[in-house]
């Protein structure tokens, strides 16, 4: 290929992590990195525990999923104590060699030469397979970029825990051949202070350089299936419902809005449980919000269910909102953020700290509350929404910056510098 990044001893990439389906960050960003590594003439292949791409380049193995029952019971038992029984060390390292085997079988299968362990080494959703990941980069010296999303010491539900000595060990692992890559600039400083590993900070990515695909008709009812009327303002939440996203946020600013309005919610709970969203949804009812579960609707990719209903994409629900709320307290960095600016929506955003520091500094033109919705928020969002001059102006200024900053050309730099490291520099 005319990239220069094929080299002898590089061919196939293998990417790993509990799952590879839906619409969360990891899977999301991961896609981004599969369409660049393509551009650059390697083949892509995929070992996970939920899966949804081809059958033709991926192994599902399903004791790699958290959400297996093995390994659900294992997580009960190693978060909220202090101490683990015999039993359980025996369950994690006979799941650990059951899981080293597959990977075993999918490196010699696909022929691997890199890996590419997605938050795999870097959350403990499956202690077994961060563990099993481990042993065999140590066992091999295959090379490995590990790619860490959110790291566990950033949740406060894996601080108190019986596991320090597998956190210590493989959460992530220090190993020689492994390039560590961040999202963030706080990551790359606390994984250094805490395991003197160095890291390079690639950002999470949009394809700037190809606009939005225009309408196409698929989607002009969206509005009319999730029941938001003609003359009712979009709310988009695009995220899963747990506490960090701070959806009470949103909540509050469409009931203080004055306008008829309505809150669609694109994602479910996800892995922490249904609390946090019966609280959302108890506080809605208390301010006579109206808010719209969409996930049953929304996929990564249009389809249809199995009664014949539509199935639409983040794209259908983007294209068709007025205004994005991204409340969050707290974010590795931030797709809905990205995605907002692609699609030239006006977005509320939390001051959270990787938004603070790596970038709000950019210059984006935002609606921004510090943890809480005030009188100027208000009055704020209505201006925007109301002045399609100045919103304009702000969507254009906004997507012109991010294509500067987060668009695949970032990405295509960074990845052929950690591939450089790790094989040395391509023949001529």
């Amino acid at each position: 290929m005319s990239n220069g990044i094929l080299r002898e001893n590089l061919h196939n990439v293998g990417f790993v992590s509990t799952r590879f389906a839906g619409t969360d960050g990891v899977s999301l960003e991961t896609q981004k990195w599969s369409s660049v590594l393509e551009e650059m003439g390697l083949e892509r292949y995929y070992l996970a525990g939920e899966i949804d791409t081809s059958e033709d380049n991926s192994m599902l193995v399903e004791l790699a999923s958290f959400k297996h029952p093995d390994i659900v019971d294992i997580n009960q038992q190693c978060f909220g104590v202090s101490s683990r029984p015999r039993t359980l060390t025996q369950k994690i390292h006979r799941i650990k060699m059951q899981l080293k085997d597959a990977l075993y079988d999918f490196i010699q299968k696909y022929d691997i030469q890199l890996l590419i362990a997605e938050n795999s080494l870097t959350i403990p959703l499956n202690i077994p397979l961060g563990i099993a990941l481990t042993e065999i980069i140590s066992e091999t010296g295959i090379k490995t970029i590990a790619h860490h999303h959110d790291f566990f010491w950033e949740r406060k539900r894996f601080l108190v825990n019986a596991i320090w000595d597998y956190l210590n060990m493989a959460f992530p692992p220090h190993l020689n051949g492994m390039q560590h890559v961040v999202i963030n600039s706080s990551g790359g400083n606390q994984l250094a202070l805490r395991t003197g590993a160095s890291s390079m900070l690639v950002p999470n990515v949009m394809d700037y350089e190809t606009p939005p695909r225009p309408p196409d008709g698929y989607a002009e009812n969206i509005r009319t299936e999730l029941g938001i009327a003609d003359d009712e303002i979009f709310i988009l939440q695009p995220t899963r419902i747990v506490q960090r996203k701070g959806i009470e946020h949103a909540i509050k600013l469409t009931s203080r809005l004055g306008e008829k309005a309505k809150l669609v919610i694109s994602h479910d709970s996800g892995d922490e449980g249904h609390d946090y969203e019966d609280r959302v949804l108890a506080y809605a009812r208390s301010l006579d919000v109206d808010v719209i579960l969409a996930a049953d609707k929304i996929n990564h990719e249009r389809g249809s269910t199995t009664d014949g209903r539509k199935i639409y994409d983040l794209h259908d629900l983007y294209r068709y909102a007025d205004l994005i709320t991204f409340p969050s307290s707290f974010e590795g960095f931030g797709n809905a953020f990205l995605e907002s600016l692609y699609y030239k929506k006006p977005l509320l955003v939390n001051n959270y700290s990787v938004y603070y520091f790596d970038i709000r500094t950019k210059g984006f033109r935002t609606i921004e509350i510090d943890d809480f919705i005030t009188d100027e928020t208000v009055a704020y969002t209505r201006k925007v929404l109301s002045d399609q001059n100045m919103r304009e102006k702000m969507v254009e200024h906004n997507y012109d910056l991010a294509k500067r900053y987060f668009s695949y050309k970032i990405l295509r730099v960074k990845l052929r510098a950690a591939i450089r490291n790790l094989f040395g520099e391509a023949a001529d």
